[in-house]
């Protein structure tokens, strides 16, 4: 029996919609209508996926009947030892924490089994480094000399750690799978199915089609409103790709570059609120930073993305005489009539429920209803056999997520149980010295490496709890360096520097160079830096540097989408495209150094967390920098750059990003300007100008 035929088997296909609907019913009614036991929903999460993921993914996928049957034993195997396991936590407890054998035997078949078809949905990395885990807390730990030494614990403890610990199997990550992103992975799929990506893509060619490089520019438009669709760089790839990138081959872009722009445009999807694939959710539950004020100020981050890869567009489109495209000719506003309100108006539904407070998984619940009732305004109306086909659709895309969110759990907890993060976080400050920079640099590598086995999602996670802290202690003792040099201490801060800094009393409170600051600042305890910081900076100063240190390690969690020798968004591409994988991940790397710039300007300036002023200041004078980066990266703006122009327009690219008084960037921007015009002059043998339709 073939792939083919086994994946087409009408039995098979039933089977997989009829669990599917079950396993979205079941979703929708713990996540709208009951309210069940952290535990025992999180378990039923599990068991759903565990069981769809026996289906989906086979051990052999070409194999006979008996490989199925025994794919489905497995399948029934998890799901069972995992809804058994919760029904005995009161048993368990009640023998003061003490495994019975069958407890044992059946723990065993679901960790077994979570390994299983972890290897099954992302391959091997992710077992292998659980696996890792496990053994370092109960075998190998007490062997490693240094920081990493660890006392080690009994295998019952470690069994039951992993299964009813809060950052375990079912813990905290594995809520979140259950909750916020299956409800909007859901939510996405009633969009897709309601044609909702067919009317962005239309949409993108109306608006940007018959700009310079439209098609390219097209390709960034409907993947960035892809990503609050589904908020995959891979699904956002495979579906806007197969549309864009030989749209922008047949507009004479190279193949190459086409491909790795779609891959570059498409990871913003994944940075693009309010989905920001799971990862505004799972900021909210590590941070405890609402929902609503992340993805809001993760909105001018994510858009200058966008610009970055657009201007790359638009500099190849240059370079490369690229046409508009004839057949552009539909406007905005027909494609609007033609239907879309099926997307504008559950997506506006989204967002008045979520800014009046309502929970992420209600208002995801309230926008589905949303999709269903606009989709009778338009000529594509969801019926009970749509309705049924998008919940499917929905169940069947969240398989991979549900599954490594909840084996991360298993990593995420050995983290937590061992203080691995605390120990991390001090060596990355203690690598770093002072300097943001570097440390920026250690986590992306740290993000490039796990990013070659892990999603960007797991990476984040990962990252997140080893490194967030280092990153947020930084960016808190800039800021205190500063008010210290101003003189600007509390009472309070006064009286905690007394037990911190005492040989430093007599300067405090007074105008000091940051020098003296900076060394006031590192005389003080490890154990009483946080008491100074609290006292000396707002509730609100804390709250957005936490919020700005994971919005850059999560910002860094995607290169791995991008960046060679893994970089499954650009290969994606590379496939529809028919180029080379490396080469178009190297032209997909380039493309998206706004994955690199971006985070420097949350780390270094307010852009998250200032004044309206100061933010839109930082954003206007961004826009022009990110351009004065890309033509001097690329060497070309209207025409080519000299060597001296170039180096000249990398100096005006850091005098509008780095983060200095206002003047220094308007001074940027004059030279950017003067550049520009005298760079629009035709240049013997080719005026671009003449040849390209601006």
């Amino acid at each position: 029996m073939t792939t083919t035929e086994t994946d087409d088997h009408p039995l098979h296909t039933k089977i997989l919609l009829i669990l599917g609907v079950a396993i979205s019913v079941l979703h929708i009614w713990f996540n709208v209508v009951a309210v069940l036991p952290t535990l025992l929903q999180n378990a039923l999460h599990f068991a759903g996926f565990a069981l769809l993921a026996a289906l989906i993914y086979p051990l052999k996928k070409d194999g006979a009947a008996v490989w199925r049957v025994s794919d489905i034993v497995l399948g029934l195997l998890a799901a069972g030892s995992a809804v058994y396991m919760i029904g005995m936590e009161d048993a368990i407890y009640a023998r003061g924490v003490s495994l019975s054998s069958i407890e044992w035997v059946v723990g065993i078949i679901l960790i077994l089994c979570a390994l299983e078809f972890t290897r099954r949905v992302a391959g091997w990395f992710i077992p292998v480094l659980i696996i890792i885990a496990l053994t370092y807390v109960g075998w190998w730990g007490p062997l490693v000399p240094g920081v990493f030494k660890f006392a080690g614990l009994s295998a019952e403890t470690i069994l039951f750690r992993s299964i009813y610990g809060d950052d375990a199997l079912f813990g905290t990550i594995a809520r979140i799978s259950s909750t916020y992103v299956f409800m909007f992975i859901l939510f996405g799929a009633f969009l897709l199915r309601s044609g909702a990506g067919e009317f962005v893509i239309d949409l993108a060619r109306a608006v940007a089609g018959r700009m310079v490089g439209g098609p390219g520019l097209v390709a960034v438009m409907a993947s960035g409103l892809m990503g609050t669709i589904s908020g995959s760089a891979v699904a956002n790839t495979a579906s806007t790709g197969v549309i864009t990138i030989p749209l922008m081959k047949k507009a004479g872009f190279p193949a190459k570059f086409a491909a790795g722009t779609e891959a570059a445009a498409s990871t913003g999807g994944q940075l693009m609120p309010p989905i920001m694939g799971a990862g505004a959710f799972i900021m909210a539950t590590y941070t405890q930073i609402s929902y609503n004020t992340i993805v809001l100020v993760a909105i001018l981050p994510a858009i200058l993305y966008f610009v970055t890869v657009a201007f790359f567009v638009r500099i190849e489109a240059k370079r490369s005489f690229v046409a508009a495209l004839d057949n552009e000719r539909v406007s905005a506003v027909d494609v609007l009539k033609k239907g879309g309100i099926v997307f504008l108006a559950p997506i506006g539904v989204l967002i008045v429920l979520l800014i009046y407070g309502f929970t992420p998984t209600y208002a995801a619940g309230i926008s589905i209803v949303a999709v269903v009732v606009s989709s009778w305004f338009s000529p594509n109306k969801m019926g009970l056999k749509a309705v049924i086909e998008a919940m499917a659709m929905g169940a069947k895309n969240m398989v991979m997520t549900a599954i490594l969110l909840c084996a991360v759990g298993l990593i995420v907890n050995v983290i937590a149980t061992a203080g691995i993060g605390n120990t991390f976080s001090l060596m990355i400050t203690e690598w770093a010295g002072h300097s943001m920079v570097i440390a920026i640099i250690l986590v992306a590598l740290a993000s490039l490496v796990l990013g070659m086995g892990l999603p960007v999602t797991a990476a984040y996670i990962v990252l997140g709890t080893l490194s967030a802290p280092a990153l947020h202690g930084l960016i808190s003792d800039g800021l205190l360096v500063e008010a210290l040099a101003k003189g600007q201490v509390s009472e309070t801060a006064k009286a905690i520097f007394m037990l911190a800094a005492p040989e430093h009393l007599a300067e405090i409170g007074n105008p000091m160079n940051h020098a003296a600051a900076r060394a006031i600042i590192d005389s003080v305890p490890i154990d009483l830096i946080s008491a100074v910081r609290e006292s000396m900076l707002s509730e609100h100063t804390l709250m957005y540097g936490l919020l700005s240190a994971h919005l850059i390690v999560f910002w860094l969690s995607q290169d791995s989408n991008v960046t060679p020798p893994v970089a499954l968004a650009a290969f994606t591409g590379a496939a529809i495209a028919g180029t080379k994988p490396m080469e178009t991940g190297i032209q997909s790397w380039k493309v998206a150094k706004g994955l690199y710039v971006v985070p420097l300007l949350l780390a270094y300036t307010p852009l998250v967390g200032g004044s309206l002023d100061q933010v839109f200041m930082i954003f206007f004078f961004a826009v022009f920098g990110l351009y004065a980066f890309a033509a001097g990266i690329e060497g070309f703006m209207e025409n080519k750059l000299n060597l001296l122009l170039r180096l000249v327009t990398l100096a005006a690219a850091a005098a509008l990003l780095w983060p200095t008084v206002w003047w220094v960037h308007l001074a940027g921007l004059v030279v950017l300007v003067g550049i520009f015009i005298y760079n629009r002059r035709p240049t013997q043998g080719a005026d671009v100008d003449t040849v390209v339709t601006a």
